[in-house]
């Protein structure tokens, strides 16, 4: 299968679009700070699949998905720290936390697939 079809990378892309989306709010001296932390994080969780799944063993794949996971975490606390500097509200801080532990969830099964 394709990663491209698989709901991790569905879940994971559709992430990175909320970021993107959510950090127009952020004060605009965060463009360099935390606005560019959470753009590289989230979408590094989808890159480093795609990059491992285009690799040429099962090895280096693997190799990805954990970068990816790790990926996962960093945006999980970069979501907290948002919140805690009042840039996110309670809803949409418990929602991308939610959507956080569900990719890493799903990353870990893949991991242990192989």
């Amino acid at each position: 299968m394709k990663i491209e079809e698989m709901d991790v990378y569905k879940l994971s892309h559709d992430l990175t679009k909320r970021i993107y989306e959510l950090q127009k709010k952020f004060p605009k001296e965060e463009i360099y700070g935390l606005v560019a932390q959470l753009r590289r994080s989230s979408s590094s969780i989808v890159a480093n699949l795609i990059e491992g799944n285009y690799r040429f063993s099962k090895k280096e794949f693997k190799h990805f998905i954990s970068i990816s996971r790790g990926s996962c975490a960093e945006l999980r606390y970069l979501i907290f720290l948002s919140y805690e500097l009042g840039y996110l509200n309670e809803d949409e801080y418990q929602t991308l936390l939610r959507v956080c532990e569900r990719i890493i969830s799903m990353l870990t099964k893949l991991y242990n697939s192989f």
